[in-house]
């Protein structure tokens, strides 16, 4: 492959894997060059307006984990947001060139089919069925902070390190709080 440059990737369009969508939804196609920060001003703009009561964030490939972080900060953000995953593969249609052009001058091409992992995940305001698959329930408002005090908590980690790590129910509970502990 060497001697060949990425000329063109095309995605197969593909209708939203969710029954019973209202019409005019917000979908947010996430991308890997994507920046969270302008997907998530936009959406949680449009999650604020009065009329809107669902939004679906997709990607595939390289964007999966950039789409699940965005779910994981409107979730944390808005609470109360019912969840429905889908995983599945999609096409995506490469395009490949040859840089040495052939002697007679035409130009040698390859189209690449690759299937890679998508994911599409709906976020609601309302209930939705329990029963699908991928279902999840909201957060409950207190399960966001600890329940516990932090003097009972074990620490994880060494002091050389600098950092140290609490367990589940101690601090923070997603992503585990990490503090700098000052070398006595």
């Amino acid at each position: 492959m060497e001697n060949f440059r990425k000329v063109k990737t095309s995605e197969q369009d593909s209708p939203l894997p969710f029954s019973d969508l209202p019409p005019g939804v917000v979908e947010m196609k996430v991308k890997e060059g994507s920046k969270i920060r302008n997907l998530m001003g936009f959406a949680m703009a449009r999650m604020e307006l009065k009329g809107t009561r669902q939004i679906v964030f997709s990607g595939c490939g390289r964007a999966v984990t950039k789409t699940i972080t965005c779910v994981e900060i409107m979730k944390r953000k808005l609470g109360g947001l019912h969840q429905v995953t889908k995983v599945r593969y999609k096409t995506l249609l490469e395009v490949w060139e040859n840089k040495d052009p052939q002697p007679n001058g035409q130009v040698e091409n390859l189209t690449v089919h690759k299937n890679v992992p998508s994911i599409c995940i709906l976020l609601s305001k309302d209930p939705l069925d329990p029963n699908e698959m991928g279902y999840q329930p909201p957060e409950p408002r207190d399960g966001l902070t600890s329940s516990l005090p932090r003097e009972t908590c074990k620490l994880k980690g060494t002091r050389r390190q600098g950092l140290t790590e609490y367990a589940a129910g101690c601090g923070s509970v997603w992503p585990l709080r990490l503090e700098r502990v000052k070398a006595q």
